[in-house]
Formats: C-alpha cells, sequence, structure tokens
C-alpha cells in the first residue's frame, strides 16, 4: 500500500528529497504551501506522516516548527539529515554570464552570497521555494533567469546546473523530523528522544534537570528555549537525548516527570547516526 507523505514545497525539493531517500517504497507525496498547511494536512488525515525540517547546521533551529509540534500536538517517529547541496540552474545553453537574476529561498541566498560576489550584475530576488522557482523557469520558458535548488529539481524540471555546490560551507545539513497524528503503539527500536520541559522559575531548576540526565547516562545533543506566552518570564526547554540502554532513558524519563513542572514527550524514535 502506498504511503501518502506530506511535504512542504514541490516535487523537486529538500523535502522531496527527504521523502525518496527515507522510505524504503513509493510514496505518495501531498504538496503543501506552509509548514501550517502540512501541520493542518497530519490533522486532518489528508496524509499519513509528514517531513518536516526542524534544524540546520548554519541557520541553527527553525523555531516556528518546535511551536507547531507542541501546539498540534503532533508526535516525530523518525529523522534525516540531509546534507543540502545548492546547485545554480537555468534553460539548457544558458552560461553564468547570460545571468540577469537569480530567484530563490531568502536562506539559500543567504547561504550561497559569497558566490554571486564574483558576479555583481546578477540580481539577487527573495521568492517562496527553491524547486517552485525552477519549475517556472522550465514552465515559462524563462531566459537569463537562474534558481538555486538541489540536483533533484533540475532532473525533474529539465534545467542544466550552471554551477554546482555554490553554498559558502560546504558542510551544510539540515536535519528533517518525521511526524504523524497517532503515537506509534510500538517502537521496535529507539535511541533517541524529543521532549518539552518546563522547569519551575527557581535558580538551579535547569542546572539540577542537566544532572538527572547526565547521571542517567543520557547525552545532551539539543536545547532550545522557547516562552512560555501564558507565563511570561517563564520559559519551556525542548531538548533532545539520545542513549544507549532503554533503560536508562525511561528512569531519566521518570525522574524528571517528578521534578519538572511538566514533562511532554514529543517522540521517542531511533537515531539517524548518518
Amino acid at each position: 500500500m502506498t504511503r501518502k507523505i506530506a511535504i512542504q514545497g514541490i516535487k523537486g525539493s529538500f523535502h522531496h528529497q527527504v521523502a525518496s531517500e527515507y522510505y524504503d517504497s513509493s510514496v505518495s507525496l501531498v504538496e503543501c504551501s506552509t509548514f501550517d498547511v502540512l501541520a493542518q494536512a497530519v490533522l486532518a488525515g489528508d496524509c499519513d506522516q509528514a517531513v518536516m525540517a526542524i534544524e540546520n547546521s548554519i541557520a541553527g533551529s527553525i523555531l516556528p516548527n518546535y511551536a507547531l509540534l507542541d501546539q498540534n500536538e503532533l508526535v516525530i517517529v523518525g529523522e534525516f539529515y540531509l546534507s543540502i547541496q545548492h546547485n545554480l540552474m537555468g534553460l539548457p545553453g544558458q552560461s553564468i554570464t547570460d545571468i540577469e537574476e537569480v530567484h530563490s529561498h531568502p536562506m539559500a541566498l543567504l547561504q550561497c552570497k559569497k558566490f554571486f560576489r564574483d558576479y555583481p550584475f546578477i540580481k539577487l530576488v527573495e521568492s517562496h521555494d527553491t524547486a517552485e522557482e525552477a519549475l517556472k523557469i522550465s514552465e515559462k520558458n524563462i531566459m537569463s533567469r537562474a534558481a538555486i535548488a538541489g540536483v533533484r529539481a533540475a532532473e525533474i524540471y529539465r534545467l542544466s546546473i550552471i554551477s554546482e555546490s555554490i553554498q559558502t560551507i560546504k558542510n551544510n545539513v539540515t536535519r528533517f523530523v518525521i511526524v504523524q497524528k497517532e503515537i506509534p503503539e510500538q517502537q521496535d527500536k529507539i535511541s533517541k528522544a524529543a521532549w518539552k520541559l518546563v522547569l519551575d522559575h527557581k535558580r538551579g531548576s535547569l542546572a539540577t534537570a542537566l544532572n538527572v540526565m547526565s547521571d542517567c547516562n543520557l547525552n545532551l545533543t539539543k536545547i532550545q528555549s522557547l516562552p512560555v506566552i501564558e507565563t511570561p518570564g517563564k520559559y519551556a526547554f525542548f531538548v533532545d537525548v539520545t542513549f544507549d540502554k532503554v533503560k536508562d532513558y525511561f528512569k531519566a524519563k521518570s525522574l524528571l516527570k517528578i521534578m519538572a513542572s511538566s514533562l511532554k514527550v514529543l517522540g521517542e524514535y531511533e537515531s539517524d547516526k548518518s
């Protein structure tokens, strides 16, 4: 049975690439214009699961997506690390000297800023989506315009890559999470967990929580604070932990449930160690 997977963006996007590589069999894509639309697709049952970018090694955490996970009770069941390779592409036969404008997502433009210093005649234009710009160039046969997108977009929309891997920092990795509406009955193998931890607003409360994680042999791989909107001055901590022994994890979780104002499990799943 073909599973329906929601992605942010269209075919040829990095979310599409993750869906293609993460799932063993072919999937039916549900294309969503924004992450909010993606979350609603999951809640409405329009898809079985969804792929959502959550952090980038250069730009850091995508904070609105943490809030989306929390507010919509979405459950993380997996993760995937994708090496982001930005490629400059246009209609076949065009060279860099033919290009007058480059349209792409603001983040892609920012990550390729150094490359364009050598081409001051090119105007950089911010747009909604990387792959969508590749589609526009192909469909409308737009000369003198290029897009920045992944190689899959060039293949799908029959564009030529003018210059490959133009991002300033070559080791550019984005972490994506796989989310769904329901908590799975049982995860066969878990080695990572995501929590939302709310602590008492007093000195040493965070240090105490971190000590519990350390004492229980958990490895803290991510901690991100966001304000608790209902309580000014109070913060929630979104935490990722990895572990070798499941019993260590459950011990830490039980202790923190007692110590913290609240502990919400956003997901328990197998870590992608690639």
